[in-house]
């Protein structure tokens, strides 16, 4: 590998933003110089009047494959993520077949290791019989365990609270939960389907999956996490009074912890009117109370810990029916940093906190190994970012579905490099498919 050195840029880490030159040798960066000193590589590459970012750490995407492959796949998702800065994700297990079995975890790596553009890891399921099987996790090479304590996919759905202690006495890795109550979702539904019939409108969806929903089945979360003493991490919370169940202060010192995802940051109810099923997920987006509250808890030392995106792709096509029928999820994570760079420039926070959460958070979070931070000695997974005026249109989406309900949005940052274990994965429009990305591991 040609040494490679990004000079002038403006390089935002740590909690700091100043000027300076990285130089990148045999995937890692080797050095790095503040001010304006002058170094020289094989390559150069001029970033004066741009911004160069540690890349982004998904904790939090659903890529469909194996099983749903008509909608997303490694490959196709992995592009959209080089495209977006974000070089490395951790996937959830709900595919078909499930990834419910050490097999199956396997097989995704085998997987990822020949289609995946950036850096990997893969949740494994649980269910209400596969307890016995954390312990033969290898968990310096598995990012977590994904506990579904609301609707899923197969089998995912565990209902059972003996199987629950199971799963929080059973493991010291982190528990992943996607927290909604069923019961309530279940009769909340047939009260909305009972009034409308099968074709429940949108607007609906944040109140059959409605506050209580969520608090009731994270509040059970976090009381089994303090039972067992267990690593709790609550995925993409959606309502003010959920935060009421965690804590602020510094990450390292807390054994419950949260995610917001980039779509309950940006949206509220009243977007259902303009975007409609485009933005139906699950939990649903609520609120304009709501969504800014989770805003304020992203600062320093708040209760919100890390960013993601819940990426999950799905044909326009099977988004058609409303509350009821159309199927929940949004493609987010190739417009995610750009996102996330505009609320800071709009003040929702400022530029290093977007790089805390998305970058150095999860890195810590997870314990993963040399990532999340510009560092000498870590892996050069870098960001090249603009500040320049543009508006998204389809033709420029890397996910196979196609769409996004960003488009036609104007965003004030632009992805323009993403280096990925030192190689340039993405540069300026065009995709590296050569380039491989690595399998995460973890510290224990």
């Amino acid at each position: 590998m040609e040494d490679i050195v990004i000079r002038n840029a403006t390089i935002i880490n740590e909690g700091k933003t100043c000027k300076g030159s990285v130089i990148i040798s045999e995937g890692k960066i080797k050095k790095i110089f503040y001010g304006d000193e002058l170094v020289h590589a094989d390559k150069e590459i001029d970033a004066d009047g741009l911004l160069l970012v540690p890349g982004v750490i998904d904790d939090h995407v659903h890529f469909r494959d194996p099983g749903y492959t008509h909608k997303a796949d490694t490959v196709s998702e992995t592009r959209a993520a080089a495209a977006g800065g974000v070089t490395s994700y951790m996937d959830m297990p709900n595919t078909n077949p499930p990834t419910t079995t050490i097999e199956a975890l396997e097989a995704k790596y085998a997987n990822a290791a020949e289609n995946s553009l950036v850096n990997y890891s893969y949740y494994f399921g649980a269910t209400n019989n596969n307890s016995d099987l954390l312990s033969r996790i290898d968990k310096r090479n598995v990012c977590g365990v994904k506990l579904f304590m609301g609707s899923s996919t197969g089998n995912m759905l565990v209902d059972s609270k003996s199987a629950l202690c199971s799963i929080f006495d059973g493991t010291d890795m982190i528990i992943a939960t996607h927290c909604e109550d069923s019961s309530i979702i279940s009769e909340l539904t047939k009260k909305y389907k009972a009034e409308f019939g099968d074709d429940v409108p949108v607007e609906y969806h944040p109140l059959i999956r409605n506050e209580e929903a969520c608090y009731r089945s994270s509040a059970l979360a976090v009381e089994l996490a303090d039972k067992y003493g267990s690593r709790l991490h609550i995925m993409h919370i959606s309502t003010a009074r959920e935060l009421s169940l965690l804590s602020d202060g510094n990450l390292k010192d807390k054994h419950i912890t949260a995610e917001a995802c980039v779509a309950h940051l940006l949206f509220d109810s009243s977007y259902y009117k303009t975007l409609g099923t485009r933005i139906k997920c699950n939990p649903a987006i609520k609120s304009v109370e709501d969504r800014d509250a989770l805003r304020r808890a992203l600062s320093k030392g708040g209760r919100i810990d890390v960013i993601g995106t819940d990426h999950a792709p799905h044909l326009l096509s099977e988004k058609e029916g409303g509350a009821v029928k159309a199927v929940s999820g949004m493609p987010m994570l190739q417009f995610s940093l750009v996102t996330m760079l505009d609320m800071a420039s709009q003040g929702v926070l400022s530029y290093e906190e977007v790089i805390n959460k998305m970058c150095h958070a999860p890195a810590e979070l997870y314990h993963i190994e040399k990532r999340g931070y510009i560092r000498e000695g870590y892996y050069a997974d870098l960001a090249l970012v603009s500040p320049e005026d543009w508006v998204l249109d389809n033709t420029m989406i890397e996910s196979k579905c196609k769409w996004s309900p960003l488009e036609g949005r104007k965003f004030s940052h632009k992805v323009l490099m993403t280096f990925v274990n030192g190689n340039i994965v993405y540069d300026n429009g065009k995709i590296n498919d050569g380039i491989k990305g690595q399998r995460l591991t973890f510290e224990y």
